[in-house]
């Protein structure tokens, strides 16, 4: 067990160095799709922590991604989809005809990822692949799986690694979740 913040307790789920191991293997499956030049667009917030270590990692296979973001959010301070996307920040980079790698915390209901990659296609990009740090095995709410995942992931709220709830936990080097929930 973890200590967290305001004396909440965490169980530690994937440790820093379990994420790190599996980061590289991750690079090497994406770097093996030959998607060059590639275009990393990663979906904030949650996935920041994530896909700055999977573009270091990436670059460390020899790739060199360009790199844009976007903010979609479809749970503001809940711990539950509201069932619609919104687009906060968009990409600035043009993605049409060119390689996208979409980057995402988790894949869940699926409506988040699903939107990325309809937009991405919509302004047609050549090819949209898909990379999710954890796939959760739960029902989706939209046909959509990632084309990589770095960890299987039980139907539970995590935070950590990126991930929060109401805007706490982010800064937590693996992924967790509140015990006693």
């Amino acid at each position: 067990m973890q200590q967290a913040p305001e004396n909440e307790r965490l169980e530690v789920l994937f440790s820093p160095e379990t994420i790190a191991v599996r980061l590289e293997e991750l690079a090497g499956e994406i770097a093996a799709q030959r998607l060059e030049p590639l275009l990393v667009v990663a979906v904030l917030k949650g996935s920041f922590v994530f896909a700055a270590d999977l573009i270091r990692a990436l670059n460390r296979t020899g790739m060199q991604p360009e790199v844009d973001f976007i903010t979609l959010s479809s749970y503001r301070k809940s711990r539950v989809s509201s069932g619609t996307v919104d687009i906060l920040r968009d990409v600035e980079l043009d993605v049409a005809g060119r390689n996208v790698l979409l980057v995402d915390d988790v894949l869940d209901s699926g409506r988040t990822l699903a939107f990325a990659k309809d937009l991405m296609s919509a302004r047609d990009a050549r090819s949209i692949r898909t990379c999710v740090l954890l796939n959760k095995n739960t029902p989706r709410a939209v046909d959509i799986g990632a084309d990589f995942f770095a960890f299987e992931c039980p139907p539970i709220f995590v935070v950590g690694y990126g991930m929060d709830v109401g805007h706490r936990f982010r800064e937590l080097p693996f992924v967790g979740r509140i015990v006693g929930e």
